[in-house]
């Protein structure tokens, strides 16, 4: 009998403090009254303040992202951190800190870009312009983070690593290789063969995170820029697109 009295006694304590508390005859609110439950915990805790501000960084850097998207790519940055979010809980952020956002945005657009060593990184990208007859040929864009200069901007007959190799051999015929190329991640950029390659040449590849393109951003608002222009005219055929491609970089 004591024994169990001592079992009774400490799985109460025990519970207790873990902030359960049963609903048993004694502890039952009497008929009249307003129960209150105990404050959960888990998932429906009020975020750290630092979720906030990082939700509204991320929705400065890149505004095309979706609710649900943002919240992919904060579990997923922040795994390490034991902290989730979920799109409702994202678009209530943004919803109540838009002004935030919009301030954010043109902050970093005016921001003053710190100084890079020429030919130390590399930013290398795809991207395509369907002509008048329906094709899309790859464009292929590499531009020098220090200097801010196309290095190379033609039109590729498809994006197989092979190809994408002999393009980077060519401007490392003309300027140097670099120390590192930055790429997202595309399945011709992350291959076994460019990998095996660029280690040979002794060039590092970086691939930057899913769903970050603001971290190879020279390269995305060149291609923002050349496809503004090329939007503006008619592409006849694959020479006509390759004739606008070397005025373009020219210009």
């Amino acid at each position: 009998m004591v024994l169990l009295a001592l079992c009774v006694l400490v799985w109460t304590v025990v519970w207790r403090v873990a902030g359960y508390r049963p609903r048993t005859w004694w502890t039952r609110p009497r008929r009249g009254t307003i129960f209150i439950p105990p404050a959960r915990t888990g998932r429906s805790q009020c975020k750290p303040p630092w979720v906030r501000r990082k939700l509204i960084r991320l929705k400065a850097l890149s505004p095309d992202l979706g609710c649900r998207t943002l919240a992919e790519v904060f579990n997923r940055r922040f795994a390490h951190r034991r902290v989730s979010v979920g799109k409702s809980f994202v678009a209530t952020v943004l919803r109540q800190s838009g002004a935030e956002v919009v301030r954010l945005r043109r902050e970093y657009k005016h921001r003053m870009p710190r100084p890079i060593p020429c030919n130390r990184t590399w930013g290398l990208d795809l991207t395509g312009k369907a002509d008048l007859s329906g094709r899309q040929p790859m464009i292929l864009g590499l531009v020098d983070h220090g200097a801010r200069a196309c290095l190379r901007l033609s039109d590729l007959a498809d994006k197989r690593s092979a190809t994408i190799l002999r393009e980077l051999c060519s401007a490392f015929r003309r300027f140097g290789p670099p120390a590192r190329i930055r790429v997202d991640n595309e399945a011709c950029f992350n291959s076994l063969l460019m990998k095996a390659a660029l280690a040979t040449l002794g060039v590092k590849l970086q691939t930057i995170e899913p769903h970050c393109p603001w971290q190879n951003g020279r390269i995305e608002r060149f291609f923002g820029t050349l496809k503004r222009h090329l939007d503006r005219i008619a592409i006849v055929d694959g020479d006509d697109l390759r004739h606008k491609l070397v005025e373009f970089r020219c210009w």
